[in-house]
């Protein structure tokens, strides 16, 4: 069976996902794209090499007789309205982070979706998806350092666009981080704090950088994360976990150690689609199978919404420099 798919978006990640949906996974086509662009859908189309409709806009898409399950990678603030959309048609939908771009619409997203009475939604958080977290779950979860008492992390940048603002080191950066680490450890945050420490030279006048989250778990967990989007020597995410009786740390990505020049090296990537490349394919083919064996077990609007909670939070506490205390209700029993 051949899962028929219609992208929504068609800009630098909808574009990978229609290239791996059509020449790199099992059991998927694209068959439908659209974008506010139109004249880029249609490149991509033809530049990709498969054949598929250009629709006039995305519920136009959703509507499509031959579409089975749709892919959202537009601009966040329409993320809402087409996966909406989907759960009315009855289809299947994976939406790039956001999920929607205030936790009222996540919140929106979630009743439809009850409503409905099974889960339709995956969200792209791919990092529970690479290999190096998986790892490191296993490790948590196999009691091999005991319980965990605190987690270090950091997620830095070599530099960002003029576009990019304080709150967007929440929403766009460190929204991967709140999914994640909530589920490494299987728990929930309680409260959030943001601090700044001296600035870099290397940022624009308008954005504080770098910044340090400090969170807190139900379990008691306390988590620092270091957001640096100007560090300049290349794109690095650390995770570090101390237990009780030991150290768990994210692996390093595969690169070749030299010896050369007098010195010891290993490369550090830049690219931010690279660190997470095979990560992107797994939670696609993950998709594919579980709709085809007729259940979602992926990152779900549950989790979006919960996301979507804890990053306002993490925001007020930017603007007010006090501790945010963070209230999620209890999830659902149909979200597992």
């Amino acid at each position: 069976m051949t899962l028929n798919i219609g992208v929504i978006g068609t800009g630098a990640i909808g574009r990978e996902h229609i290239r791996r949906l059509s020449h790199k996974l099992l059991g998927s086509r694209v068959v439908a794209v659209t974008d506010i662009n139109l004249e880029q859908a249609a490149r991509v189309v033809q530049e990709e090499g498969i054949t598929a409709e250009v629709y006039p806009d995305g519920h136009a898409l959703v509507g499509a007789a031959d579409v089975q399950a749709v892919v959202v990678t537009s601009w966040g603030p329409t993320h809402e309205e087409y996966v909406l959309a989907a759960i009315a048609a009855g289809k299947p939908v994976f939406c790039e982070k956001p999920l929607a771009v205030t936790a009222e619409g996540c919140k929106r997203i979630v009743e439809a979706e009850q409503a409905h009475g099974k889960r339709l939604v995956q969200v792209g958080f791919m990092r529970p998806y690479d290999a190096g977290y998986r790892q490191l779950k296993a490790v948590i979860d196999g009691q091999r350092i005991g319980e965990p008492l605190m987690i270090h992390a950091a997620h830095r940048n070599p530099s960002v666009g003029e576009g990019y603002t304080t709150d967007m080191a929440i929403t766009d950066t460190l929204i991967h981080e709140i999914n994640v680490l909530a589920w490494l450890l299987d728990d929930q945050y309680v409260s959030a704090q943001v601090v700044f420490p001296r600035k870099t030279s290397q940022a624009l006048a308008h954005l504080k950088d770098p910044q340090v989250v400090l969170l807190e778990t139900a379990k008691g967990v306390r988590i620092d994360v270091e957001i640096f989007v100007n560090c300049q020597y290349g794109y690095d995410i650390q995770c570090e976990v101390v237990g009780e009786h030991g150290i768990a740390r994210l692996p390093e990505p595969s690169s070749v150690q030299l010896r050369s020049d007098a010195k010891l090296s290993n490369e550090i990537l830049v690219d931010w689609k690279q660190r997470f490349l095979l990560a992107y394919d797994v939670e696609l083919q993950a998709f594919i199978d579980d709709l085809k064996a007729g259940q979602l077990t992926g990152p779900s609007s549950w989790d979006g919404y919960i996301a979507a909670v804890t990053g306002d939070a993490c925001v007020n506490a930017q603007r007010s420099g006090t501790i945010v205390p963070i209230t999620l209700p209890t999830r659902p029993a149909f979200y597992g």
